[in-house]
């Protein structure tokens, strides 16, 4: 089984000899405004701090993304991102029974080969021994697990489960890091790619209770998050207009696109809660991201996605000049 990630513009660019800034990129969910105003002054401000290490693990942006998701910064474990954190808990549970509720994120596929797998929508499937992997909002498919359904699963077993929360800024719903009081074995993967659209700086955390972050901790590498990263999340967490201007942006964005998409012929869209849009197909999703891309709009074909049974791709909420020129070539192809 081949996966593959979304989010390969510049790949795509350089085979194709586009300049990156001319394509559209719809396959990777990354907030439409993109980064806050003042984190590339942050970056800049940063430059005289390369010749010199970095803290083992940051404690100015622990301290604030612990603040920033209401725990307390012994709660949280930084990394280089959330895949580079995936890897991580997979060499922790080497050789442990893993279960992935699908569907997930490609990356948790490669990093644990060997993993069950459960439908994320049906509870009742879920074990109630080893790792358990669940998403929330899902990926692809934009639903977002109530608490409740969480709660009933964790007030039963002592039983270890990670929580992809990667697309939950955009979702309006709560964290399960409300949980982790109660439930010692719970584990949230944070990302800051797609919110603070930070993707090529590499920042992710684990939420966990202090006992099992601090035993993570004492297994970490040193030196996962570079100064320069550390101080464009400062600004990015620092800057909650943007945050807020940027939620409203995609719900708007969201409501016009599945309005816009309503009207297409063979296909069927699905109001989601993240930042993305998932449409399953009457026709190969193949052809039609063949077509988009030689209008330089790139989509996420999610045909053979395990847990996706159908033809179907995944599209990101952008700006309404990008999304009305994803509209347009759309039709072009139902018209062709």
């Amino acid at each position: 089984m081949g996966l593959t990630h979304g989010g390969n513009l510049f790949e795509v660019a350089r085979q194709h000899g586009w300049d990156w800034r001319e394509v559209h990129d719809f396959s990777a969910n990354i907030n439409p405004l993109g980064p806050a105003p003042g984190v590339k002054q942050a970056i800049s401000a940063a430059a005289d701090r390369i010749a010199h290490y970095p803290e083992r693990e940051p404690s100015r942006l622990r301290a604030a993304l612990a603040a920033e998701w209401n725990v307390d910064d012994q709660q949280v474990l930084l990394g280089n991102g959330a895949t580079e954190l995936i890897y991580f808990l997979a060499r922790l549970f080497a050789g442990r029974e893993v279960t992935l509720a699908l569907p997930a994120f490609s990356e948790f596929h490669r990093a644990f080969p060997a993993a069950g797998t459960v439908s994320l929508l049906d509870p009742a499937s879920w074990p109630r021994t080893g790792l358990l992997v669940l998403t929330r909002p899902a990926n692809p498919l934009g639903g977002t697990l109530s608490l409740d359904v969480l709660r009933r699963h964790l007030d039963q077993e002592g039983q270890p489960i990670l929580i992809d929360e990667s697309f939950l800024e955009f979702s309006g719903q709560p964290s399960a890091a409300t949980l982790l009081k109660d439930h010692p074995h719970l584990t949230i993967l944070r990302s800051l790619t797609k919110f603070y659209a930070l993707p090529g700086l590499r920042i992710g955390a684990l939420l966990g209770s202090p006992a099992t972050i601090d035993r993570m901790r004492t297994q970490r590498e040193p030196w996962q998050v570079n100064v320069l990263a550390e101080e464009a999340a400062l600004a990015a967490i620092e800057d909650r207009d943007h945050g807020a201007r940027a939620i409203e942006l995609v719900r708007t964005e969201r409501s016009w696109l599945l309005q816009q998409l309503g009207a297409i012929s063979g296909i069927h869209p699905r109001a989601g809660d993240a930042n993305f849009i998932y449409i399953p197909l009457d026709y190969p999703a193949s052809l039609l991201c063949r077509f988009l891309l030689r209008r330089k709009i790139l989509i996420r074909n999610c045909k053979g996605w395990p847990g996706v049974p159908e033809e179907a791709v995944r599209i990101a909420v952008r700006n309404r000049s990008e999304n009305e020129r994803l509209i347009e070539a759309w039709k072009e192809y139902t018209c062709g």
